[in-house]
Parts: C-alpha cells; structure tokens; sequence
C-alpha cells in the first residue's frame, strides 16, 4: 500500500559515494541483520559505563530518555513495515513517528498507526489505529514522559482544508486524549506580504512541561495536557505574527514581523520566551535585520540557527537565560553542516536533525572530507557560552558520523558505513571524557538504506532501539517489496522476546 518517495538530487549526491558494486557481490551476507564486522573506534571503551542520569521526571514532562549501553552490541531486526501493494503515481504523505518501549506509531495521509514492536508488519497488522476528520497537518517529535505526543489535522478530508484542529494522544494505547479547534488559519495579510484573503498561515505545534502549544499566526494557544483545557491565548500584535513555537524545558515563539525597510515578502524576527502555565513574556530577543530565518534549535539553553543573507543556515547563535546574545558558531561556507528541514505543508521550526544541543554545548558535523569512496568527517563539540571548540570526534576512515540526540549528557550519534560492507553503528560520545561507546553494530539490506537519511527520513532513538523511517511513500514503477519504517535493537533482547514473524517477501 506503501513504498518510498524518489530520491533528492541532494540525497542522490551523498549516495553516489556508496560503492554500490561492491556491496552487491556481498549482499547475502548483509541481508542477514545482526552480523558483524568489528572495527576500531578512536577512544572505544570495551567495558561498560552507566549514562549519567538527570533528575527523575514528572509525568508531566517533555521526555528525555537516557539510554542505556545494551548487553550486546550485535544488532537485531526489531521491527519492519513495508509495503508492495501501491500503483505507480500513487503518493502519500507519512508524517511523523514516535516510538515507546512497546509501539512504533507512524502518520500515514489521516491516519495515525501503531504498530507492537518484534513485528514484521504490513498496513492491517496494526495494533491500533486513529482517522482523523483531515490529513495530518502537523506533528512534533516531542513525546510527554507518558508517551503522549500532539498532532494537528485539517477539518475535513479536502487537502487544502483548513489546519485548524489539534489531538493529544495515548501512544500505548491509541487512545485519542482529547481534541481542540484552533482558530482559523486565514490571516489578512502577512507581514510584508500584500493582503489576500486566500493567505493561510500554517499552525506548528509543540511540548513543554504539562502545556501543549500550537502557533496559529495570529497568536498562540496553550492547552493543558490531562484535559485540554485552554490556559492561556496570546494574540499577535505590533504586526509580528506568531510562526512557530520550540518546547522541550521552555517556551519559545518565533515572531515574524514586518520591516518596512525590507523587501516586500521579507520579514524581521523576534525570539520570545513565555511562561508556559501563563502565556506571560520572560523575554525577548530581536534577530539582526540582516536574517531571512530562524529555527528554534533549543528552547533551554536557548540556541538559535540562522540564515544571515542566505537562504541556507549560516549561524548558529546562543542566548543566556535572560535572551541575551552570547556566541556565534558560524558554519563557514560549508565546512560545517547545520541543516534545518522544511516539511512540505508543515510548519517546523525545530526540526533542524543535523544540529544537537546538550551539557552546554552545540554539536556539528564537519562536511565529508575525501574522495567518492573513501569519505569521512567529524562531529565538533562547540561552547554555548564562547564558541570555541570543547571536542572532536572523528568518524574513522570510509564511514560518516551524524549526531542524533542527547542521552543524558552523552550524545548519541550514527556511524554509517561508506562501502555498506562495514556495519552501520548507534555510538554513544562522551564530550567531557572523549570516550566513543559502540551501543548497536548492524546491517540494512539496500532496501532500507535511503531511510537513514537524516532530511529524507525520521530517525529515533527510543528504549535501546533505533528506528528509521520515511516522511513520505510513493507507488514504484514495478511492484517490488519497499521498506518503510526498520528498527534494530540487541541480538540479546532480541532473544528474550518472542521471535520475528516470517518476512513479508515470504508472505
């Protein structure tokens, strides 16, 4: 019912640099998900070491799991759902995916799904599944301590309906919590944009602690996560429009704002912090004219990713506690990659996957260096407080290094193999030590290598698994099985629950 979208030129530009003969005369050998080929790592720990934990949570929170090193780091297959049953020109969007400790839940055109992880699964083997009125319209990755998450879906199922409805959701269960209508989207006009009737500003939605909030451009609304009780509105004004809000431990709203000294269509921006029980003002920052964009990297510590008279993010800029600027970490015409992603039709301004924030630092990936074949790069450690470089951590030769997200203060990044004859790795560094722990070695056949794609895919980490997914599905020319959401977990856990179903190509 399913299958994967075309490949970017951009994306087809990485993929070049795979050997793809080789891996072909070694495919047999890779299909069979949890062999290993051992390597050596700069800084490796053999033994094992505990993440360094925060304080507990409240349910009420953003979740923040710290991940634990696995037993084994030989990885197994944990969950796959593919698809071989669409028409070629058949499209669908799939946004969205969420993982807990027993559900892989993923955005599907109007449709949320969950499927049981340890399942080999096809469209009809979910656990449960939610329709809504509309197609989904927005999503956040943020997911509450008790594995809710919020989704916007339009009013009906027109394409073009209005954005104009947010769900909170149960992903154990598929229970819908509760569901709100927003306001209209339909603004009179944009900020430096001439007024028409037809203009609809797009609604973003995000967590922080107990609130749910949803960006309208005309304002902003907070809703209570137990019972979707509306907290607070604040409506848009000094014409500054509200587009887009970042959660996590606060509350930032972007606010887009007309410069009559810009071009028309060309907005100035203000970052605001608001207490997210109250909807009152903390601070505010004014971004530097010269600035076309911003993206929310971080609400706490606030960190900022700008395109300064680019349409590409040049900077990435740090405030105090106060909304106060303190550094520039400047990506240098390339020799860093800090990429933030735009979601056709959706508004998202956090989704920036290359860039990760934590104990106090920013973290970059350099650009590949090498040839087509034998690439590598690093990922740079940089102060939040002074911009300089704290640590490096170099990916190894033939093999390429993306962060993914905090784990604890430890972040977890993934090591690609070039060739596809290595393994691909989940790696846990250390900024204060240096140390690099392997957490999972394992294989992906081709049909799920375009998935680990950090712009084309959703990946997630979550209870020791890690999952790749894609955002959209698309009907191949000829029918072929194609892999849409594939999860790796440890051989050991692996063999503690029951065994995998027979593969879908077997069905």
């Amino acid at each position: 019912m399913y299958t994967q979208s075309a490949v970017t030129a951009d994306d087809q530009r990485k993929k070049r640099r795979r050997t793809f003969g080789v891996v072909a005369a070694v495919l047999a050998v890779v299909l069979a998900l949890g062999s290993v080929v051992v390597w050596a790592v700069n800084g490796s720990s053999s033994g094992k070491e505990p993440e360094k934990a925060a304080d507990a949570p409240s349910r009420l929170d953003v979740r923040e799991t710290v991940e634990k090193r696995p037993a084994s780091a030989t990885g197994a297959l944990a969950f796959r759902f593919s698809a071989d049953d669409m028409s070629a020109g058949e499209m669908y969007d799939m946004p969205g995916m969420w993982a807990t400790d027993k559900i892989l839940a993923k955005g599907i055109n109007r449709t949320l799904l969950g499927f049981r992880i340890g399942t080999d699964s096809v469209a009809g083997d979910e656990t449960w599944s939610i329709r809504f009125d509309g197609p989904i319209c927005g999503t956040t990755p943020r997911v509450s301590v008790e594995n809710r998450t919020a989704i916007l879906f339009r009013e009906n199922a027109d394409k073009h309906a209005l954005c104009d409805r947010v769900a909170f959701v149960d992903l154990d269960d598929g229970e819908t919590v509760w569901t709100k209508k927003i306001p209209p989207a339909r603004v009179s006009g944009k900020p430096g944009v001439p007024d028409t009737s037809a203009l609809q500003a797009t609604p973003n939605v995000t967590l922080t602690h107990a609130t749910v909030a949803v960006t309208w451009g005309n304002g902003t609304d907070a809703y209570a996560m137990d019972d979707g009780k509306r907290l607070w509105r604040n409506k848009s004004t000094d014409a500054c429009m509200h587009m887009g809000a970042g959660g996590g431990k606060a509350l930032l709203i972007r606010l887009e704002c007309r410069d009559d000294s810009k071009p028309a269509g060309q907005s100035a921006y203000r970052i605001r912090k608001v207490d997210a029980r109250t909807g009152h003002t903390v601070w505010t920052y004014t971004v530097a004219k010269n600035v076309t964009d911003v993206r929310l990297v971080s609400s706490d510590p606030a960190v900022l990713a700008v395109a300064a008279g680019d349409v590409e993010i040049t900077d990435v800029l740090s405030l105090d506690e106060h909304g106060k600027y303190l550094a520039t970490i400047r990506v240098q015409k390339g020799k860093y990659v800090a990429e933030c992603v735009d979601d056709v039709g959706y508004l998202n301004v956090e989704n920036c996957p290359t860039i990760v924030v934590g104990d106090g630092q920013v973290f970059l990936m350099s650009e590949e260096q090498g040839d087509l074949i034998n690439n590598a790069n690093w990922i740079v450690g940089f102060d939040l407080k002074t911009g300089k470089t704290v640590k490096k951590f170099d990916s190894g030769r033939d093999a390429l290094l993306y962060p993914l997200r905090m784990s604890g203060d430890r972040l977890l990044a993934l090591r690609e193999s070039s060739d596809h004859i290595s393994p691909m790795a989940l790696m846990s560094l250390d900024p204060e030590s240096g140390k690099v722990t392997p957490y999972l070695y394992f294989d992906l056949p081709s049909e799920g290598w375009t998935l680990t794609s950090q712009t084309l895919s959703d990946i997630r980490v979550e209870d020791g698994r890690v999952f790749f997914g894609s955002k959209t599905a698309s009907g191949p020319e000829k029918k072929t099985w194609q892999w849409l959401v594939v999860g790796l977990e440890s051989v050991t856990r692996r063999a503690e629950s029951l065994p995998m179903p027979k593969t879908n190509q077997d069905r």
